[in-house]
C-alpha cells in the first residue's frame, strides 16, 4: 500500500476522518465507521407510576420521551427554562481561541526536513507506526536526544536510486552514499539553531564500525583513513551508525539520533505540501539533473523538486559546494511553507505530511515509534525559523589533487565552528542569549577589554605550554610572528602546572598590549590577569601566556563563547528568500 493509502477507509480520504467532537471542540481521529444500530429494540426504562404508558411508535419502539438520550446529545436548557437557583452556577462555556485550535495541529509539526523529509507532528498516531523504518545505532550515539539538553541530529540524505523515475540520476546500482550530510543544532533553550552541511567530498577518517547484523551479532567494519566522508555509508556494508561515528570523529559532536531519507522523500514531502517557492537568478538548464527553468521564483514539487536539489553543474562554480548552496536555499524554502498558516490549518495536508513523512525516513532505533518523533518534533517546533541559521564546514581545496576534486578542512575557521556548536553558541543575534551573556560576564571582566590597543609589534610575550599538546607553544609563537605581526615573542616552555583555561598575565602598565593580544587570540576578559611582569630574553618586562588545556591550536581563536563566527564561513537563515546564482 503507498503512503497515500495508508490510514484509508475503502476510498474515505484521511483528512475526512477527523471529527470535531463538539464537546471538547478538538478534532479526532475515526478510523472506523460508527457501529450501526441495532433493529432490536433496547430495554425500556420503568416508567415512573404516576405517568401513563406512552403509546409505542412504528416499528414497536417507545417514543422518544421514552428513549435514554446521550450526554453528548442532551439538549441544555435555555437560561429561561432553568429552575430558579440553577442559574448563578453555571458557568459560562470556554470557547477555544483560533491560535489555541490552530495549536492543536501544530504543535508537534518537526521543524526541520532534510531533503524534505521529516515532517512529524500531533497527527501521528498509533496507525502510522508501520511505516517507520529504522536501524540499530550501534552505540553510536548519545542513547537519544534530551528534552533538557541542547539536540543534535544526524540528517542523511542518499544518492540510493530506488522509487520509481530515480533510475536516470546515476548509478542505479549503488547501495547509496551519504551524498547529502546536515548536522543540525538545537540550542538548549531552544532559542536558535545551526544546520552545519558537512561536504561529501570532504577527506575524513572513518573509524571501525561495530554494526548490528541480522542475526543479532555484532561485526566490526574496518575504518579507513583519508578517504571521502561519503564512504561513510553503504560501502563495505557500512551503516547510518558508522556516518554518526565519523561525524563525531570529525567535528567532536556526538550525535544524539540520524534520520534517513532518499530520492523519493523530496518529491512526496513537496507534493503533500502543495509545493514549494524557490528563486533562480538565471536561467537553469542542467541534463545530469533534468532541471530547465527560466530565471524567477518557482513553485516546485516532486520530480521537478528532486531535480532542483540534485543539480549543480548550473549554479555557482559547479561543483558539490554549491550544490549544498542550493539546497539549503530549498530546505529554507520548504522550512517557511511548513510554518505557513496554508499548511498549518490544512488537516487534510498534515495527514498527508504525516503519511508521506513516514514513509520517507529511515530513522535510528531510538526514534522508532510515533511517539518518539512526536516528542522530538514537539522540541524543534519551539524553533523559531528566523534564529536557524545553515552554515556548511570550512574547507579548502585538496593542496594533494593537481586536479581539485576533493576537499580538507579549512584549519582554524573549521574547528571554530565546531567548538561554537559544542559549547551551545548560536550563529544569529539573539536577543535572549545576548542578554544571558551580559548577565554572566563579570563588569571587572568586560572592563579589562575596553581601551587603548598596542600595536601588534610592540606586543612583548613569552609562551609557556600549561596543559595544551607538545609542541603547542611553538606553533604558537610561529603565528603570532609570521602571521599575527607580534614579533617581539619567544618560547619560554613548560609551565610549572597545567591548567585548564588558558591565561595571559600582565602588569598594570602593559593593560594596553594585553587588551591587543586578547583581540588577537580571542581572549575573553575573565582569562586576562593582572599580576607580574617577569623579563624575557633581552632582559625587558614581557607578559606571560600559558596555554592551557583549552587551547585548539595555532591561530584559533581560544574562546567560542563569545558569539562571533569566522568571518569567512557561509551562512544564512531559514526566514530570508534568497535565489540559487
Amino acid at each position: 500500500m503507498d503512503a497515500q493509502g495508508r490510514g484509508r477507509a475503502d476510498d474515505i480520504d484521511p483528512a475526512d476522518q477527523w471529527v470535531l467532537n463538539p464537546d471538547t471542540g478538538d478534532y479526532e481521529l475515526r478510523l472506523t465507521p460508527p457501529p450501526p444500530q441495532s433493529s432490536v429494540p433496547r430495554p425500556r426504562r420503568a416508567a415512573p407510576a404516576e405517568a401513563p404508558t406512552p403509546a409505542p411508535g412504528r416499528g414497536g419502539r417507545a417514543d422518544h420521551a421514552d428513549r435514554e438520550v446521550p450526554a453528548s446529545r442532551r439538549r441544555r436548557a435555555t437560561p429561561e427554562e432553568e429552575p430558579p437557583g440553577r442559574r448563578s452556577r453555571r458557568r459560562p462555556a470556554k470557547k477555544k481561541s483560533r491560535g489555541k485550535r490552530i495549536l492543536l495541529w501544530t504543535g508537534g509539526t518537526m521543524a526541520f526536513v532534510v531533503l524534505a523529509a521529516g515532517v512529524g507532528g500531533y497527527l501521528y498516531l498509533q496507525h502510522l507506526n508501520d511505516n517507520i523504518q529504522s536501524v540499530s545505532d550501534d552505540g553510536a550515539g548519545t542513547g537519544g536526544f534530551s528534552k533538557d539538553k541542547a539536540i543534535n541530529i544526524l540528517l542523511i540524505g542518499t544518492d540510493k536510486r530506488t522509487g520509481d523515475g530515480n533510475e536516470g540520476y546515476g548509478d542505479n546500482g549503488s547501495a547509496g552514499h551519504a551524498d547529502t550530510n546536515i548536522l543540525l543544532h538545537v540550542s538548549k533553550d531552544r532559542s536558535n539553531a545551526t544546520a552545519l552541511s558537512i561536504p561529501r567530498d570532504l577527506i575524513v577518517d572513518v573509524p571501525d564500525c561495530p554494526t548490528t547484523q541480522e542475526d543479532g551479532s555484532t561485526k566490526v567494519i574496518p575504518g579507513e583513513s583519508e578517504v571521502r566522508f561519503n564512504t561513510s555509508l553503504g560501502q563495505s556494508e557500512r551503516t547510518p551508525s558508522c556516518t554518526m561515528r565519523t561525524v563525531t570523529e570529525l567535528t567532536g559532536v556526538t550525535p544524539d539520533n540520524f534520520m534517513v531519507a532518499d530520492f523519493n522523500a523530496v518529491k512526496t514531502l513537496t507534493s503533500a505540501v502543495g509545493g514549494v517557492e524557490v528563486c533562480l537568478a538565471k536561467d537553469i538548464d542542467d541534463p545530469d539533473s533534468h532541471l530547465k527553468l527560466p530565471a524567477g521564483k518557482h513553485t516546485i514539487e516532486g520530480e521537478e523538486a528532486l531535480a532542483f536539489v540534485r543539480t549543480r553543474h548550473s549554479v555557482g562554480f559547479g561543483g558539490d559546494l554549491s550544490r549544498i548552496e542550493i539546497q539549503q536555499q530549498f530546505l529554507s524554502a520548504l522550512m517557511r511553507k511548513l510554518k505557513s498558516n496554508d499548511t498549518l490549518t490544512s488537516p487534510s495536508k498534515m495527514v498527508k505530511l504525516a503519511e508521506a513523512g513516514t514513509e520517507a525516513l529511515t530513522v535510528d532505533s531510538q526514534l522508532d515509534s510515533i511517539t518518539k518523533l512526536k516528542d522530538l518534533g514537539l522540541e524543534l517546533g519551539k524553533l523559531n525559523i528566523k534564529n536557524l541559521t545553515f552554515t556548511t564546514v570550512p574547507v579548502v581545496d585538496n593542496p594533494a589533487e593537481k586536479v581539485a576534486a576533493t576537499v580538507v578542512l579549512k584549519e582554524g575557521s573549521a574547528q571554530q565552528v565546531f567548538d561554537m556548536i559544542k559549547n551551545d553558541v548560536s550563529f544569529t543575534e539573539v536577543k535572549e542569549k545576548e542578554k544571558q551573556q551580559k548577565e554572566k560576564e563579570d563588569a571587572a571582566d568586560a572592563a579589562r577589554l575596553k581601551g587603548e590597543k598596542s600595536e601588534p609589534g610592540e606586543i612583548r610575550v613569552r609562551v609557556l605550554n600549561g596543559g595544551a599538546s607538545d609542541g603547542s607553544a611553538g606553533r604558537e609563537l610561529t603565528y603570532l610572528q609570521n602571521e599575527a605581526g607580534v614579533t617581539k615573542s619567544e618560547n619560554a616552555g613548560t609551565a610549572a602546572e597545567d591548567i585548564d583555561r588558558t591565561t595571559l598575565e600582565y602588569a598594570p602598565d602593559q593593560a594596553d598590549q594585553a587588551r591587543a593580544l586578547a583581540e588577537i587570540l580571542g581572549l575573553s576578559g575573565a582569562a586576562m590577569k593582572p599580576g607580574e611582569s617577569p623579563p624575557n630574553s633581552q632582559g625587558l618586562p614581557t607578559m606571560t601566556l600559558t596555554l592551557a588545556k583549552d587551547f585548539k591550536g595555532a591561530g584559533i581563536k581560544l574562546d567560542a563563547s563569545s558569539g562571533k563566527a569566522p568571518e569567512d564561513v557561509q551562512k544564512s537563515t531559514a526566514d530570508k528568500v534568497e535565489c540559487a546564482k
